[in-house]
């Protein structure tokens, strides 16, 4: 499609389902259990998957992550911590 018009060249932006969103969690936290919601909410609209990562079952991510339960990467980038923001996230995701 080598004639597309220009408003669609400007900068490359995933599908949605080229997209990826993950939650880093540990059981038994409240605030992981809030962002999940948030998280699937905004995926499940947006048509974007996402996965959990259960921080003690990663020493790696134990030691990256453990004062900043949950965190929230988008594509592979930390995108928050702790609150997760509905509308902060759609923009990530969309934008």
């Amino acid at each position: 499609m080598a004639d597309m018009s220009p408003i669609f060249r400007r900068k490359q932006v995933n599908a949605p389902a080229e997209r990826l969103v993950t939650l880093i969690r540990k059981p038994g936290c409240h605030l992981c259990d809030d962002a999940q919601i948030v998280i699937e909410k905004v995926c499940g609209e947006l048509g974007v998957p996402w996965e959990q990562k259960d921080i003690t079952q990663d020493p790696q991510l134990h030691d990256q992550y453990w004062e900043q339960i949950p965190v929230v990467l988008v594509d592979g980038e930390q995108h928050t911590f702790w609150r997760v923001n509905e509308d902060r996230l759609r923009k990530a995701l969309t934008d």
